[in-house]
């Protein structure tokens, strides 16, 4: 997401597998300043990448984390841009439901979508 709470890559998951891994691809080729993250991308491997990318992890502490990580709350609050973009393309019932059997279908709904809330 741009820090106008707007799209700025989309990747999917596979099934069962943890989002976190997909954050080399989702940095690859930017220069963001700032990454905000909700606790799942709380990991050692997602902060040293987010730090190798030259920008700053705006990451809450994970529960389970030992030693805890300074972050910036403030910041943090921003996050809400995010979860805003998502309830507006969720309206479109294709994205809420994921009734597409491909992976590629539903990811071309999704950028559909994405046009949609940008164009509102």
């Amino acid at each position: 997401m741009s820090g106008l709470g707007l799209p700025v890559r989309l990747l999917l998951t596979p099934g069962q597998a943890g989002d976190p891994g997909r954050v080399p691809a989702l940095l690859e080729g930017l220069r963001p300043r700032v990454v905000i993250a909700d606790r799942g991308y709380d990991t050692d491997a997602v902060v040293a990448r987010v730090g190798a990318a030259g920008a700053e992890a705006v990451i809450p502490n994970h529960a389970r984390r030992s030693i805890a990580r300074a972050y910036d709350t403030e910041r943090y609050k921003d996050r809400n841009l995010a979860e805003r973009f998502w309830a507006r393309a969720k309206q479109c019932r294709r994205v809420a439901t994921r009734y597409d059997k491909t992976a590629r279908n539903f990811l071309a709904f999704v950028h559909v979508a994405s046009v949609m809330v940008l164009l509102r």
